[in-house]
């Protein structure tokens, strides 16, 4: 009888193994309460094999946040790219706090983590949060030069908008439940695009 054994993983494939491993613990213990010998059982590889793909275990956190903010905010503006009207708000924002409560693990580590790494936190903002703004402001900016959004700054519309989905990420229960309905997040996304579209205050 011939035995047919699976071919040893890539490299790509372990270093992919390492990163699914850290977001998961990460998210549950935090980065100070996951050892490597953790994320190497996590992985399932060996103690030394974490080390041959990253320099320690900040660098490993580094990648998660970094990646995991590219994804969520690349997927945010890609919907915005695609947006049928530039009234159509509500439906992005839906679509983008449903991937909130699929991806919490993701979410938690993002958010969470980056408040106490000075440095993590720099390097998001450097080469993800500031491109993603200039991104979202030129976005805003041809709504009002078409005349759909009243003139303001566009910088700051973009740094409002996006700062609506940061506090989203902030905690499970910021804005929506991490039990919600469906029917519960079309509310909550129509409520935060009426006032995002609209002000608070009442029309004279």
């Amino acid at each position: 009888m011939r035995v047919f054994n699976s071919p040893p993983p890539s490299e790509a494939q372990t270093r992919s193994r390492i990163l699914q491993a850290a977001q998961r613990l990460f998210a549950s213990q935090g980065f100070d309460g996951t050892t490597t010998r953790d994320l190497a059982q996590a992985a399932g590889v060996a103690e030394g094999t974490l080390f041959r793909h990253f320099a320690n275990k900040k660098a490993i956190l580094v990648e998660v946040a970094t990646a995991g903010w590219v994804e969520i905010l690349t997927d945010l503006l890609t919907e915005l790219s695609e947006m049928g009207s530039y009234k159509a708000v509500a439906q992005v924002m839906r679509r983008r706090m449903w991937n909130m409560q699929k991806n919490a693990d993701l979410m938690r580590v993002c958010f969470m983590e980056a408040q106490f790494h000075p440095d993590l936190r720099d390097r998001i903002q450097s080469e993800v949060i500031g491109k993603m703004t200039d991104v979202a402001e030129a976005f805003f900016q041809t709504a009002m030069d078409k005349g759909v959004y009243r003139k303001m700054d566009a910088n700051l519309v973009a740094k409002v908008f996006l700062g609506m989905f940061a506090i989203a990420g902030f905690s499970d229960n910021t804005l929506v439940n991490a039990n919600a309905s469906p029917q519960d997040i079309q509310h909550m996304a129509e409520g935060l695009a009426d006032i995002f579209l609209n002000g608070v205050l009442e029309n004279k």
